[in-house]
């Protein structure tokens, strides 16, 4: 039976966001081999574009994404480019899902989407996610040597071989970041921060040489990352952000959240990597330059970059929640607007502004 012939017998609640009989009848046209009826389910922690696992009458499962509800800002939540770039590295080193399909067609429901292979893995977002399904210290560490090794292998991508070179402009990264964040946090912003704004005049001033580009993820970390029981990265997720730039920012991106045990934990999460039994900072930086050959530069920099940056993207999951395109707005709702400036914060203290 196709997965549109029944599409209505489901009593499943429908979550918000999902137009049933439209996607179900969108699956049948691109081919995508499910047996009705669909169930959709929203995958509960994403901050940004809204995830869906989609199961069929056999059981098997589907990721659906698309933007958040309502208007976004511009350039924000392309999942058509998303799917763009995940389907290109396909066939590289660097694990992705398979991608199925891409709807461009907000008609269909309420704006594009695309549906992608499920992958059958842990998240690791904190410390509390790594003692419970990663216990062992091999484990942790595979993760930690897995997780690297994926960022050398995206960055040693072709990009043109790959499809990708008109990904974004290959010059002036740090100009188009400055300038794009610097716009998405007007738009987003609930109350003046004096730090974001002297953060941003110190990295305009302190822009380091450019170095040669290649694919940045934007968002590396572990909880855009699903593992194997044993530790091995499956597949890395979350790629909303990703252009064309420095590996560097990658590195320091990872590098922020990387927060060794006897180190003291900023906000409610505590990081994966506080649980212990993983390589320290010093020996990330040590693997990513020998298995890359490549030269490290000025951390310092790129460390006050990312908080910047992270910042201006955490006050716009506190503005969209606020605004009630998030769905549910969840109880701990203000820990996003306290980390907009304890981010800040640490971004004054990378790039040593007292």
């Amino acid at each position: 039976m196709s997965a549109a012939a029944d599409a209505s017998s489901t009593s499943s609640p429908v979550p918000v966001g999902i137009d049933t009989e439209n996607v179900t009848r969108w699956f049948d046209r691109e081919g995508i081999a499910a047996s009705s009826p669909l169930h959709f389910s929203r995958v509960a922690g994403g901050h940004s574009c809204l995830t869906y696992i989609v199961t069929d009458a056999d059981g098997t499962r589907f990721v659906l994404r698309r933007p958040p509800l309502g208007q976004v800002l511009a350039s924000a939540h392309d999942v058509a480019r998303e799917h763009k770039i995940m389907a290109a590295l396909a066939d590289t080193d660097v694990p992705v899902p398979r991608m199925l399909g891409v709807c461009h067609d907000p008609e269909v429901n309420g704006a594009p989407f695309y549906v992608m292979s499920h992958v059958d893995g842990i998240v690791l977002h904190n410390a509390d996610d790594v003692e419970q399904l990663l216990p062992s210290a091999e484990g942790r560490q595979r993760a930690a040597d897995t997780m690297i090794d994926a960022l050398v292998a995206l960055h040693a991508v072709d990009i043109d071989a790959v499809g990708l070179g008109d990904l974004a402009r290959r010059g002036g990264y740090v100009d188009r970041q400055l300038k794009r964040w610097a716009s998405q946090w007007q738009a987003s912003k609930t109350r003046e921060l004096p730090a974001m704004e002297r953060l941003h005049d110190w990295l305009h001033e302190h822009k380091p040489e450019e170095e040669p580009i290649g694919i940045a993820h934007g968002d590396f970390r572990f909880g855009n990352a699903l593992h194997a029981p044993d530790g091995t990265t499956l597949a890395i997720l979350d790629w909303e952000l990703c252009t064309l730039g420095p590996p560097l920012a990658d590195v320091s991106y990872l590098l922020r959240a990387w927060v060794e045990p006897d180190e003291p934990v900023a906000g409610s999460i505590v990081p994966a990597t506080h649980a212990g039994g993983f390589p320290t900072r010093d020996e990330v930086v040590e693997r990513y330059a020998e298995r890359s050959g490549r030269e490290l530069g000025d951390l310092g920099f790129w460390m006050a970059f990312n908080a910047w940056r992270s910042a201006a993207i955490s006050e716009g999951v506190y503005r969209r929640y606020i605004d009630g395109k998030m769905g549910e707005l969840p109880e701990d709702v203000e820990r996003y607007a306290r980390s907009v400036e304890t981010t800040a914060e640490a971004g004054l203290k990378a790039a040593g502004i007292d």
